[in-house]
């Protein structure tokens, strides 16, 4: 497919810049992929759909405050520093984007902080994201750590919202973020409340938990218009033993798998067995998936709505065939279902 195919017309007005007032009280569009029938529910009705045995599979990752702002030096320049991932505890190296990033030379000091008392040092411009800056710290590694996330605030699109406020800190995470790690959060974990869980528990719907440490790769542009060329950013996953005997239990047994975000899909996607079982898995993935493709192991999904030609579009048309999820989002833009991560859900069954 082409990414042409994957554009449509979205207004500024239908992204949410901010949550719903109660988590589980979002809108949820329900689509059948075999009958392609639309129902329009409450994200709290989403056990309707669903049994004993049933697993939910959720994304644990933990977002940090991953952006900093601070100034260059000699010229005092403000610049943007978006932290994407650690790459040596000891050495305190981080993988990073800066912006403006034209006039950032390697031996650049950056400073962070009202009283400039973080500093940083570019060591290296060729990554392919960005920059490695290692961030000039004496002291013991928890205190530089506490310093240095003390001066961030968590990552959120500007074309969700321009400013970052200090209420983002908690509706930006899953009430089950437990492993650090994440840039950005798994938008459609964000739904599920503490009642909605108790609920699920009543009716014996299982839940379990994998690990994909988000990053920015999914809110990127695809460049190409043939998407097999596109190359996805690579993002830790893990897959503990009791998740993947959950899951790989309820494939057994004929029960459904719901794969709870466009993270979550790709992860149970990326090592299947030909039994179409999961294993356990502590590494990294770049899987892309776009159409035709045969998911293995979720029986249904869940997903906010995304943008025009973005890969976690692409991955939901997968699922639920593109006829379906294109005319989906039509019906969404109609109706005036929000879009982006603070936005509405979509579960294909």
């Amino acid at each position: 497919m082409k990414l042409s195919q994957f554009n449509f017309d979205l207004s500024r007005e239908q992204i949410a810049s901010e949550p719903p007032r109660w988590r589980d009280e979002a809108r949820l569009l329900v689509l059948n992929r075999k009958t392609g029938e639309i129902e329009h529910r409450i994200f709290k009705d989403i056990i309707d759909y669903f049994g004993k045995g049933d697993v939910f599979v959720l994304n644990d990752t933990k977002v940090f405050p991953s952006r900093l702002y601070g100034k260059k030096e000699k010229t005092g320049a403000d610049i943007m520093v978006l932290l994407l991932r650690e790459l040596n505890r000891e050495q305190r190296l981080w993988d990073v984007i800066v912006d403006p990033a034209r006039k950032i030379r390697i031996g650049n000091k950056l400073y962070f902080g009202e009283d400039e008392s973080m500093v940083a040092e570019v060591i290296d411009n060729t990554t392919s994201r960005g920059r490695t800056l290692r961030f000039l710290f004496d002291g013991p590694y928890e205190e530089f750590k506490q310093a240095l996330f003390a001066l961030g605030e968590p990552y959120i699109p500007e074309w969700v919202k321009e400013k970052t406020t200090p209420e983002d800190v908690e509706n930006y995470q899953t009430i089950f973020a437990a492993h650090e790690g994440a840039v950005s959060a798994p938008a459609a974990g964000l739904h599920f409340s503490r009642e909605l869980f108790n609920r699920m528990i009543l009716k014996d719907i299982d839940k379990t938990f994998i690990t994909v440490h988000m990053g920015i790769g999914h809110f990127r542009g695809v460049d190409v218009e043939d998407l097999s060329k596109h190359r996805m950013d690579s993002e830790r996953l893990i897959i503990g033993p009791e998740a993947a005997e959950r899951i790989n239990k309820a494939k057994r047994t004929g029960k459904k798998v719901v794969a709870i975000g466009g993270t979550v899909m790709r992860g149970l996607e990326t090592y299947v067995t030909t039994t179409h079982q999961v294993d356990v898995f502590d590494g990294w993935t770049n899987k892309f998936i776009f159409p035709p493709y045969d998911y293995s192991v979720p029986d249904a999904i869940v997903s906010n709505f995304h943008l025009p030609q973005s890969t976690m579009l692409m991955s939901v048309a997968a699922f639920g065939g593109y006829k379906n999820v294109m005319n989906a989002y039509q019906v969404a833009i109609q109706e005036g279902y929000k879009f982006g991560p603070y936005g509405d859900a979509m579960l294909i069954i």
